[in-house]
């Protein structure tokens, strides 16, 4: 079969629906209004913070739609995305798998090598994988419909760079960006992008509010731009990986951190 020379399809970001999963809280939040500011209509799940995933859809006046659901569980995500499809009236054009399982990033409260449990590695890799896998899963159907789609997953630079050896975190991001790799791969074919973006420490997100300050100090201490990377500023490149500037990139990790990590 002969490749085709047309143009693929492309949506402009203020004509998508953006799934953010893990959006009412934290970076997720910021990643929420950073689509919404560009027009996009969002679907905001959440697993627990139904008050602040409520209070985003009522600020955007119809353009934002609050759910609730358990990303580890993949027929409450199928449910999800078909009430979403209904509810705007098209399938889902872009996923950001944000979820986070249960995770603080207190360096003095993490698991010890003697003392790391096979239980928080399998937590971490439920939310993280499993859940990034039910999502594309849900809405491959109508990407393939509509001949777009894409995907962008949050990681992380600590595997780069495990300057605090938070072991299960770290394995489950590291799994999710061989996955976005595979993906890409076997998607790129259907136009579905699916890229990664890798952030380090951001000031501040309800993860990192266990963060010492001399942490952060230090940190901004050895990064090129001499200052911590803020969740709007990471949300940015979630906004680039989802625009029509990004049509011919996938299957990458983008480090976002100031340069503090040279990918």
């Amino acid at each position: 079969m002969p490749l085709s020379s047309c143009s693929p399809v492309s949506f402009p970001l203020d004509q998508q629906i953006v799934l953010i999963t893990g959006g009412a809280r934290g970076v997720g939040e910021r990643l929420t209004r950073a689509f919404l500011g560009q027009g996009a209509r969002v679907v905001v799940n959440y697993l627990e913070s139904r008050e602040a995933a409520n209070a985003l859809a009522t600020a955007s006046q119809g353009k934002a739609l609050a759910m609730q659901a358990d990303v580890t569980d993949s027929r409450a995500v199928a449910a999800l995305v078909a009430e979403a499809q209904a509810y705007f009236g098209a399938p889902i054009t872009t996923v950001i798998n944000n979820a986070l399982p249960r995770f603080s990033f207190d360096g003095d409260a993490r698991p010890q090598a003697d003392s790391l449990g096979w239980e928080s590695l399998q937590q971490q890799f439920e939310g993280v994988v499993r859940g990034a896998l039910n999502t594309t899963q849900a809405v491959l159907p109508g990407m393939r419909e509509q001949g777009f789609g894409r995907i962008v997953n949050i990681g992380t630079n600590l595997f780069q760079n495990p300057v605090v050896p938070y072991h299960d975190y770290t394995a489950a991001k590291a799994a999710l960006l061989s996955l976005t790799r595979t993906l890409s791969q076997d998607l790129g074919p259907d136009n579905i992008t699916v890229n990664m973006i890798s952030g380090g420490l951001l000031r501040t997100t309800d993860a990192s509010s266990a963060t010492p300050e001399e942490v952060f100090e230090l940190i901004a201490a050895n990064t090129p731009l001499r200052r911590v990377t803020t969740p709007e500023e990471f949300a940015d490149a979630a906004l680039f990986f989802a625009s029509h500037w990004a049509r011919a990139v996938t299957g990458q990790n983008l480090v976002v951190d100031g340069g503090l990590v040279k990918n």
